[in-house]
């Protein structure tokens, strides 16, 4: 009985396209869990979403072109931070208003192109992905991207940091924040490629916020929650790749729902900052809870 349980439960491993997803989707998670640190603490949810779908005429152009895809999204993602600065100028308009016409604007473009010009890639990967049917070159890109993050943040992670929350002081300390900024903007947009493979455009925010989000509930400490991120968002994407051959779901479905119920779970439990302990200080203290 219990070895039928055991084959039962590695039987995903015995198939080469079910091994890659969940080995593919776990580096996704990590290193979206990584970026998520900056993009929760810095208040960059709105512009990882708009990332996430302006990189997608960067990468039809490059597939129709049969150039590499992520030199199509670094492209994009460049178009799209200038084309947020230029029209943001504007002091009518407020951020999240542009951000959203020009993403939205970008990835309308991306679908209209791969409309009219036939390519391998099609509307519903774009928009969910197909992390089963990913490919060995695709698997090694994926690597090669979340071992770029985890060495750039690995070294460089408080200068990322004083350029993100203080840019004056960062400058006055010799730092430049305008090049830290790109090199932060430019791995977002590298993971976003990586991570549409895995849950398509439609939920590539989701493991871009959802990781950093739970850490934050857990730790005060920015050192930590860059272990602790990472950490989750593999975890989640390894566990949701991993549940979808049983549920034989969407693979990203999974991904996202098991991240978000393990955010809940942190919401409601976390020692410090869940909800529950703010109900027991509350009821400690008498005060009405906030």
């Amino acid at each position: 009985m219990n070895a039928s349980l055991l084959d039962l439960a590695l039987s995903p491993f015995g198939y080469d396209y079910m091994r890659n997803a969940i080995l593919g989707a776990a580096a996704v998670g990590a290193m979206c869990g990584l970026l998520s640190c900056f993009v929760v603490l810095r208040g960059w949810s709105l512009l990882g979403d708009a990332l996430s779908h302006a990189v997608v005429p960067g990468v039809v152009l490059a597939a129709i072109l049969g150039a590499p895809y992520l030199a199509g999204a670094a492209v994009a993602a460049l178009l799209t931070v200038g084309g947020v600065a230029l029209v943001g100028r504007s002091p009518v308009l407020k951020s999240d208003a542009v951000v959203g016409v020009v993403f939205t604007t970008f990835f309308a473009a991306g679908l209209l192109l791969v409309s009219i010009h036939p390519t391998n890639l099609r509307v519903t990967t774009i928009l969910l992905g197909n992390l089963l049917g990913i490919a060995e070159g695709d698997l090694l890109q994926v690597y090669g991207v979340a071992t770029l993050c985890l060495v750039v943040i690995g070294l460089k992670w408080r200068d990322l940091v004083a350029v993100s929350f203080d840019a004056a002081h960062a400058a006055s300390i010799g730092l430049r924040p305008g090049f830290w900024r790109a090199v932060l903007l430019g791995l977002l947009s590298l993971a976003c490629v990586a991570a549409l493979q895995a849950v398509g455009a439609l939920l590539v925010a989701a493991m871009l916020i959802a990781p950093g989000a739970t850490a934050y509930l857990l730790t005060d400490r920015f050192g930590r929650m860059l272990v602790l991120s990472p950490l989750l968002g593999g975890a989640g994407a390894f566990l949701g790749a991993y549940a979808s051959f049983f549920l034989d779901g969407a693979v990203g479905g999974c991904i996202v729902l098991l991240q978000t119920c393990l955010f809940l779970l942190v919401w409601l439990a976390a020692p410090k900052h869940g909800a529950l302990a703010r109900l027991r200080r509350t009821g400690k203290t008498g005060e009405a809870p906030a």
